[in-house]
Formats: C-alpha cells, sequence, structure tokens
C-alpha cells in the first residue's frame, strides 16, 4: 500500500510502536522496558526511525530527551492510530443477548416466514429485547444476497447443489404435503382416487411465478394433468379463496394445519406420492463466528431443529390413507 509516497509494505510497523513509547516516556531506558527490549535494541531502533522519518526524534537536553517539532506533531495522532489498530485487532466482546443491541437480516419464503418467525420473534422479545428482525422475501438471488453481505441468514428450501464452499447449511425439518378443500367438498367423501384428485379444480402456490410442481411431475408420471383455476405467488389469500370455491389446494403440511386451525377447511391426504422437501438455515462463512449470528442460529435450531419443540408431531392418519403415499 503506497500512500502519498511511502510504501507501508517496506515499514516495520513495529517501529511506531517503539515510537510512540519513545515519546511518551522521553527516555531510551524506560522505553525499552515498556516495550520489551534491550536498551541496545531500542538505540537500533531509535536509529532505525530517525533514518526513516529523516528527523533526530529525540534530542538531549541536560539529562531529559525532548521530541523534535515533527515529533511532538507526530504524538497525538501516533497515540490515536495506536489505539484505532488496537481496536482494530482486538476480541469482539461475548456477546450477551439480554443486553445487546442489534438488527439481524433474514430472507425467506413466506411459508418458512409463517412457520418459524411468530415463534423465534416471541423468543427473542424474552431473552433478546434489543435484537430487532428485518426480513426480506426470498428469490432464486437468496444465496447471491448471502454472499454479498445484504442478509444474515437464509430460511426455506432452497437448492444447495451448486452453493459455494463458503455457504453453510444446516437442515432445520423435513416437510410433506397434504390438500385442503372446504369443508362438504367432494373429494372429501367417498374413496379417493387419482383421477378423482386430477379432475378437480386446483388452486397452485407458485412463489416464482411459474407453473409446475410436485403435484403436476407426479400425476404426469401416472399420465393425468390437473386444471389450475387459481394461482398466486403467496400462501396468504389462497386458503380463503379456496374456503369459498370447489378449488383443492395442496401445501405443506405445516401451513396446513394452520390455515385449518383458522379457517372451515378440510384436510386429507392427497391419492399419490408426492417428493417433500426439507427446510433450511443457510449462512454464509463470513458470519460463522459472528456472536450475535451464532446465538440467532442456536435459537432457530433450539426451536425447530429435529430435537427442538417445534418439531412435527407423529402424522395421524388421514382419510383415505389407503391411497395416500406420503414421503
Amino acid at each position: 500500500m503506497i500512500m502519498h509516497g511511502v510504501n507501508l509494505a517496506a515499514i516495520d510497523l513495529n517501529l511506531l510502536v517503539v515510537l510512540n513509547a519513545l515519546l511518551e516516556e522521553r527516555s531510551v531506558t524506560r522505553a525499552a522496558r515498556r516495550v520489551g527490549l534491550s536498551q541496545p535494541a531500542m538505540s537500533h531502533a531509535l536509529g532505525r526511525l530517525r533514518a526513516l522519518l529523516a528527523d533526530p526524534v529525540l534530542v538531549r537536553e541536560g539529562r531529559l530527551m525532548v521530541p523534535t517539532l515533527r515529533a511532538q506533531a507526530m504524538t497525538e495522532p501516533l497515540a490515536h492510530a495506536l489505539s484505532a489498530l488496537s481496536a482494530l485487532v482486538q476480541r469482539p466482546d461475548v456477546f450477551d443477548p439480554s443486553t445487546a443491541t442489534r438488527t439481524v437480516r433474514l430472507a425467506s419464503t413466506d411459508f418458512a416466514q409463517a412457520m418459524v418467525l411468530p415463534e423465534l420473534c416471541g423468543r427473542l422479545q424474552e431473552v433478546a429485547p434489543g435484537v430487532d428482525v428485518v426480513v426480506h422475501p426470498t428469490s432464486d438471488g437468496a444465496l447471491g444476497m448471502l454472499a454479498r453481505g445484504e442478509v444474515d441468514l437464509v430460511l426455506g428450501p432452497l437448492r444447495l447443489a451448486d452453493a459455494s464452499t463458503a455457504i453453510h447449511h444446516e437442515k432445520l425439518f423435513d416437510e410433506r404435503f397434504v390438500c385442503l378443500a372446504r369443508a362438504g367438498h367432494p373429494l372429501t367423501r367417498g374413496r379417493m382416487t387419482v383421477e378423482r384428485f386430477a379432475k378437480a379444480r386446483h388452486a397452485f402456490i407458485a412463489p416464482r411465478g411459474r407453473r409446475g410442481g410436485a403435484v403436476d411431475d407426479a400425476l404426469e408420471k401416472l399420465g393425468f394433468t390437473r386444471r389450475v383455476a387459481f394461482q398466486s405467488a403467496q400462501f396468504l389469500v389462497a386458503p380463503y379463496v379456496v374456503e369459498k370455491t370447489d378449488l383443492v389446494i395442496t401445501i405443506p403440511e405445516r401451513v396446513a394445519r394452520l390455515f385449518a386451525s383458522v379457517t372451515g377447511l378440510a384436510t386429507f391426504a392427497p391419492p399419490l406420492e408426492l417428493e417433500g422437501f426439507a427446510v433450511s438455515m443457510i449462512w454464509h462463512e463470513r458470519t460463522a463466528h459472528d456472536g450475535a449470528l451464532t446465538f440467532i442460529r442456536g435459537e432457530v435450531r433450539r426451536l425447530f431443529g429435529p430435537r427442538g419443540p417445534g418439531r412435527a408431531p407423529a402424522a395421524r392418519p388421514a382419510r383415505h390413507r389407503r391411497a395416500a403415499r406420503l414421503p
């Protein structure tokens, strides 16, 4: 690094520590003792400083050593610079959630938001009241947001096959699909078959705005197609549309249970095998040792990891169980 004609890479920066001690002690002997050098080594270092600065630095006045005008002008800026460098390299304070103030930036699908954030924010209010949460919607570029430092943590079912080695991830839970329909819907009565299911009018959540997914793939393998009469990019409105129509929607089981608890919707197992997915938390190597983010990941893990209290209960036998082949 070159600044104003001086090549810092060619300078032994330890000389600045020596210079600071000399300027404060104004004695070669005391300065040597302070920085742990012998007196001859300190005298040699002073000679190197004089050559570097083209200035005597300290001159004798009777029994005392006094700084030159240039050295005197350097005293305060040098002390500030060394203090700043010391603060830069010292270890950060241990993160104390009860007193810390921090903003944590998450990127998450609306499904993961609905499943994770209520419990997580409630927990943070209890144990880390100064920690704020800002949520960004995920997209195909969520991993890029992590790499650029735009978010601290990603939650959701993301494809990680092509992720760089700097990307860390940890599975929180596995999810499977169930169906929702209004109470009294024809599909909730009688024997469920793939043909009946395919002929129904369907609602579909397309986060990226594109058709296709687990249901369409499974139907295609069996020689069926379905009609999607309603498509939305988000989960929020879908259950209320389904409740007022004869549409049926296939969605993750956890969010289906949430919607069924606040609406009159009925749940049932789909009559074909559908590939499930995993919800993970994902972070970048640069934040792996940050105290606050280590704490946040620990809380998410505690609440929603395989051993956490937020794990899904064992599935209950659903109606039409004989026709259902869930993963």
